[in-house]
């Protein structure tokens, strides 16, 4: 149920839905990513509408292209992984990032530390699951000392950076403008282009939803406030067709067709061609416009919300995290299906509960910071324009 406004959640309810509402929605999404809406609805008997099992059922350790991958039953994907870990990076830092803090902090994360890995049912290091576009950030910095702010340079041009960046807008809770300056200084080590411009925009959308009064129309209009190039052509041109429609199904095709002249990756998800994933100025990520789009048809409901992301293919476990972190903010813990996350919980061997309470922290400890700072700097310019007097 949505909160009404007299009853508007907190800060840390607010991060806890974000939190838990991207885990679950990247949940729902992984065992359908990469289909279309027809495979799915085949493959389904219809629409997803909650939890579903491996596209393969027991032959997932085998079957490609997804294999060796348990996609499905509750499992979390890189998305989560990633997410977590960057709250581990602030746990450690507790102050805001920046690409130096990837190389200290991230990568060593990914090459060193073995975790319990849901999609392969067994304890590995992250590194060992994770995309070959979040690989370059162990080999461009660990292996390769690369300046980290240039290290997302040469990089396939992905929504990799902008899937994780979530805590990066918790942290800067209704300061959007901070959480995407802040969120592309942090994916200039794993992203360049419309990739990392991306990262920025997602950030700044849960920076938005964090604030008190936030609705789906304000999140979206700070979101092509702040989006450069052609991730704003396509935020503007998936939004002209979300608001038209207040059910995803009639939705899915015109939201392809609006945010096709933008994605590089083509008609076939898993056969992009040539000139895909390469930096450009006129491009952008399908991923975040598509999630943003749903946030609108959806009315900022968390469930309507995700299922339009889950329901739309292609990289929907990304575009469902998106949305689930959008949509939690806005509406905080309860808004998330407490079976959905008890589910992924169990499934994933993950608590959800913790990253959510250590970000909080971390918020709290940043906003003092940040006071602090600031009121030093009035005083030193109060000092400066007397002393010009």
């Amino acid at each position: 149920m949505t909160p009404t406004p007299h009853t508007s959640p907190g800060l840390d309810d607010r991060i806890a839905g974000a939190l838990t509402g991207a885990a679950v929605g990247d949940a729902l999404g992984g065992p359908v990513e990469g289909y279309t809406p027809e495979q799915i609805a085949v493959r389904h008997g219809g629409r997803v509408q909650g939890i579903v099992g491996p596209w393969h059922g027991a032959e997932w350790r085998t079957a490609r292209p997804v294999a060796p991958y348990h996609k499905g039953d509750g499992h979390v994907t890189d998305d989560t992984l990633m997410t977590h870990a960057l709250i581990r990076v602030y746990a450690a830092v507790r102050d805001h990032l920046d690409a130096y803090a990837v190389a200290e902090h991230l990568v060593p994360d990914l090459l060193g530390t073995p975790r319990w890995i849901p999609e392969l049912e067994a304890e590995a290091l992250p590194l060992q699951r994770i995309f070959l576009a979040e690989k370059w950030l162990v080999a461009r910095i660990h292996y390769g000392h690369v300046d980290p702010r240039e290290a997302g340079g040469g990089n396939i041009v992905n929504c990799g950076a902008a899937m994780y960046m979530a805590p990066v807008g918790l942290v800067n809770a209704a300061d959007p403008a901070a959480a995407y300056r802040e969120a592309i200084d942090v994916a200039g080590a794993h992203q360049s282009s419309y990739g990392r411009e991306a990262a920025g925009v997602f950030a700044a959308a849960v920076a938005a939803a964090c604030a008190p009064d936030a609705t789906p129309a304000s999140v979206v209009d700070t979101a092509l406030a702040l989006a450069k190039d052609g991730t704003r052509a396509a935020i503007e041109a998936v939004a002209e067709v979300a608001v038209r429609h207040t059910d995803f199904e009639p939705a899915l095709a015109p939201l392809r067709t609006a945010v096709a002249p933008f994605d590089t990756v083509g008609a076939d998800y898993r056969a992009p061609g040539l000139g895909a994933r390469r930096p450009s100025r006129l491009h952008a990520i399908e991923e975040l416009p598509i999630a943003l789009g749903m946030l609108l048809i959806g009315g900022g409901d968390y469930r309507r919300t995700v299922l339009g992301s889950v329901n739309y293919g292609r990289d929907c476990d990304s575009i469902a995290t998106m949305a689930g972190a959008i949509a939690g903010a806005l509406h905080g813990s309860a808004a998330v299906p407490r079976d959905w996350a008890k589910t992924v919980a169990d499934a994933s061997r993950l608590d959800l509960d913790a990253p959510a309470r250590d970000l909080a922290s971390v918020a709290r400890e940043v906003f003092a910071r940040d006071t602090a700072r600031r009121r030093a700097h009035e005083t030193a310019f109060a000092r400066l324009t007397e002393e010009a007097r």
